[in-house]
């Protein structure tokens, strides 16, 4: 491989392939129904072992010290016990593989690899008729926070992680950020994605014979990446002629973090279902500002060795209590939330809450909480016990897929749906 052609497919990089199909399209027309969505939320670190989880199957009418902030939707969830990401075995992996199920480990003398999550894979056919496939909502905060790998939860189908929007002011902006630009100037915006990537891509495509196998694979990875790249434009096209919708909601100032930073991103969700911009989401929630902003000043991975401090125990629990303090108030969200037609969000909705971890370095039996009445026969108001102990996570992404309206046989580490989550 010669200096030149190096230079000319690093070139790839930076340029993007233009389609003649790729001309502005008029915008999909508006749903007649309310459609169903499906938001996934990751919340980094597990619970409490002892005041977190329910020990009992069935109906839930008391619950835990840590769940009782939900007692006012406790018939419109269900919690699931017996769930392990059968492809994970890093417990500082954090959420890498938590929506993916795949085995990020790779096999022996591969390098890591992951697989598409559910929620693109969710996106690819609940987002066709809205402005984006699906919106990808990663926190600002530096700290891991119990996440790992990754920026998102999200990862596409090259295996490589998906960067997602930062916090709620770039969510804001995204979402009904409008522009003053001319159709002219957004022609020639988008024309200057032809450049000399059809000659750039040519060039790639020759050092197939040049390269060794391992670098081939990349480079498929890196043409599944402009693939998508490809799908992209074709969508930002079809959308360009049609304005963000507007909303009375001012858009939120700099600095907001922690409680506050979730509470407005919870709300700016239901804002992005209502007005039909998306219908598939998921948030890899801070962890670390949460914390901060209770008041208290711990790491989030020191705080999860409480190792039987009084202290650190206590601190654990506020947490775990505040963590599903604001899960109920995204359940009232949603609940208020109105469609056209008359019916909330909730109606409509797939909700899943949840982390890779139980607790500590504990990645068997991860906490799953499932809400919102968008999945017809999935049963809410109960704590679920799987009757075969590390049952595939992978069984519960496919049988929320399934319940979504989507046409799939399995999912990452799935062995099969789960029944006993249906009603």
């Amino acid at each position: 491989m010669n200096r030149r052609n190096f230079l000319a497919s690093g070139g790839a990089l930076l340029a993007l392939p233009w389609l003649e199909s790729m001309n502005p399209l008029s915008a999909a027309p508006a749903l007649a129904k309310p459609p169903t969505r499906m938001i996934f939320c990751g919340v980094g670190y597990g619970f409490t072992e002892k005041t977190f989880y329910p020990t009992e199957a069935g109906p839930l009418e008391t619950l835990t010290e840590g769940m009782s902030p939900l007692e006012r939707h406790k018939k419109d969830f269900s919690i699931i016990k017996n769930l392990t990401n059968v492809g994970a075995t890093d417990p500082h992996g954090g959420s890498t593989s938590y929506l993916t199920c795949a085995n990020v480990i790779g096999t022996p003398g591969k390098r890591f690899h992951n697989s598409i999550s559910c929620d693109l894979l969710a996106g690819k056919q609940l987002g066709k008729n809205q402005r984006y496939d699906s919106l990808v909502l990663a926190s600002k905060e530096e700290n891991a926070g119990g996440h790992g790998k990754g920026m998102s939860l999200a990862w596409n189908e090259a295996g490589k992680p998906v960067a997602g929007t930062r916090g709620p002011v770039e969510l804001y902006a995204r979402l009904f950020g409008q522009t003053d630009e001319s159709p002219e100037e957004r022609e020639a915006r988008l024309n200057k994605k032809k450049s000399i990537l059809d000659v750039v891509l040519s060039d790639a495509k020759s050092l197939n014979g040049k390269i060794s196998s391992l670098d081939r694979d990349k480079l498929d990875e890196y043409f599944q990446s402009i693939r998508e790249v490809e799908l992209g434009l074709v969508k930002d096209a079809q959308w360009a002629e049609k304005p963000k919708p507007k909303t009375d909601r001012k858009a939120p100032g700099e600095g907001i973090e922690g409680e506050a930073e979730i509470l407005l991103t919870y709300e700016l969700i239901a804002l992005a279902l209502q007005t039909q911009q998306a219908s598939v989401v998921s948030y890899r929630q801070p962890v670390a500002s949460v914390i901060k902003s209770m008041g208290m000043n711990y790491d989030p991975h020191a705080l999860s060795h409480h190792g039987g401090s009084p202290t650190r125990t206590e601190a654990n629990r506020l947490r775990d209590k505040k963590c599903t303090e604001m899960l109920a108030k995204f359940i009232d969200i949603l609940k208020r939330t109105k469609e056209a037609d008359g019916s909330s969000l909730f109606d409509h909705t797939i909700l899943s809450w949840g982390t890779n971890l139980r607790h500590g370095h504990m990645i068997k039996d991860v906490p799953a909480i499932i809400a919102g009445k968008g999945g017809k026969n999935v049963k809410l108001g109960h704590s679920v016990v799987l009757p075969k102990e590390d049952t595939p996570l992978g069984n519960l992404w496919l049988t929320l897929l399934q319940q979504g309206g989507l046409q799939v046989e399995s999912f990452g580490n799935s062995t099969g749906a789960l029944p006993e989550l249906l009603a």
